[in-house]
Parts: structure tokens; C-alpha cells; sequence
């Protein structure tokens, strides 16, 4: 499973990407707007502070429109992945970008059948939101297990990417379930490395090789 950052706040992108586990990044209107940051500037520096896919979203809702923000999103580095919402239009601009090699990921995806829509266009990425969907009382997980099954059927490249992610569970679901990306917002990546019995034993070695009375280096 491939890890993605969800957020466009660079330290924190830079702090997790130097334990190697970082696969890319994903940004929205959203977070672009909490960093409090131009676009293009923040999302060129996060192209720099990543080697993988970076997911940067129109937000033109016609057709002709993604079409001319999304030239100048794909400017910005080769690893820009438009992103670009699961309506008609959204699509259309994805058929357009993937049948030209350029990766899209096709966002705000609620059910299969949308799903399906998206990887019959060509997309690079789907981005169901599994964390919406157990707000108000659904099974966001059984979604993903309904697309895994209808991807695997048909052998569609485009890759499950899980977003709205609210916590390690959400992330362990997922790769049990076989999807192909995870983005994980950075207080949820560091929930991930800890567990209270590796803090208590790790103070438990500390202690008992602090009375040996050596040193290492």
C-alpha cells in the first residue's frame, strides 16, 4: 500500500517524508486554504519535498474550464495529478488528461457506481471518502470492498485511493481490504508508530540498560 499525505502544511510534509514512508501528497480548495498559501507556490515546494504523485484540484466545475486551470496545474512539476470531481464534466476533462498520459484523480466519490464511471475514463486515481460516509451512519469500507471487486473483475488500472481518513483503523481496513493508497492526514500518519506496548517497554529496556553502566558509542 502506498502512503499519501493529506495536507498541503509543508513541514509537516517534510518531517514525515524523511522517514522514507512518504509515497506522495494530496491537496484540496480546502487545505490550500488552511496553509494560508498561493497555490502554485506551496504546491511547488511540495513537489520538491516529495518524490511521488501530488494531487493539486481544479476548481472550475466546467468542462472547458478544468481544462484551462488544468494546464497550468500540470506547469508546476510532472508530478502534478489533477484532480478533478466525479461529476460529467469531471470526467470528461479526465478522458481528455489520461488519454494524453497525464494522471488524474478523480475526487468526491460516494458510491461503486461512480467508481466504476471513473476507471472506465481512464483515471489514474478514484478517491472514495470513507470518512463521510461513516458520519452520517454508512459503511464507508464497504464501499471500498465494493470497488476492489468490481476493479478486480474487469482488471481497471486505476488505483484505490482512500481519503477522509480519520484514524489508523481506517488505514489498517483499508490495506486488509486490498486498496491501493491510503491519504492520511500527518496527526493520523503519527498515530500509526505508536502503541503504549512499545512506549512501556521501550522504557523498561532503557531503564534496565541504564544499570548495566555501558555505553554503545
Amino acid at each position: 500500500m502506498k502512503f499519501f499525505l493529506d495536507t498541503a502544511e509543508i513541514d509537516d510534509i517534510r518531517e514525515l517524508a524523511a522517514s522514507g514512508l512518504v509515497d506522495g501528497v494530496t491537496t484540496n480548495p480546502s487545505l490550500i486554504m488552511k496553509s494560508g498559501r498561493d497555490i502554485f507556490e506551496v504546491t511547488k515546494e511540495i513537489c520538491d519535498a516529495v518524490d511521488g504523485p501530488v494531487s493539486a484540484e481544479a476548481t472550475a466545475l466546467d468542462y472547458d474550464g478544468i481544462l484551462r486551470e488544468a494546464d497550468k496545474l500540470y506547469d508546476i512539476s510532472d508530478q502534478i495529478t489533477l484532480k478533478v470531481p466525479l461529476t460529467v464534466d469531471g470526467l470528461k476533462a479526465c478522458k481528455h488528461f489520461t488519454s494524453q498520459g497525464k494522471m488524474v484523480n478523480v475526487t468526491l466519490c460516494f458510491s461503486a457506481s461512480q467508481a466504476l464511471l471513473a476507471a472506465k475514463a481512464g483515471a489514474t486515481f478514484i478517491s472514495p471518502f470513507i470518512g463521510r460516509h461513516d458520519d452520517i451512519s454508512q459503511d464507508g469500507m464497504a464501499l471500498i470492498e465494493d470497488i476492489r471487486v468490481i476493479y478486480d473483475n474487469y482488471n481497471f488500472s486505476t488505483e484505490i485511493l482512500v481519503a477522509s481518513i480519520r484514524h489508523p483503523l481506517h488505514v489498517v481496513d483499508a490495506a486488509r481490504i486490498g486498496a491501493d493508497v491510503a491519504t492520511i492526514p500527518p496527526a493520523v500518519m503519527h498515530k500509526l508508530f505508536r502503541h503504549p506496548l512499545t512506549d512501556s517497554g521501550l522504557e523498561a529496556f532503557l531503564k534496565d540498560w541504564e544499570k548495566t553502566g555501558q555505553s554503545i558509542a
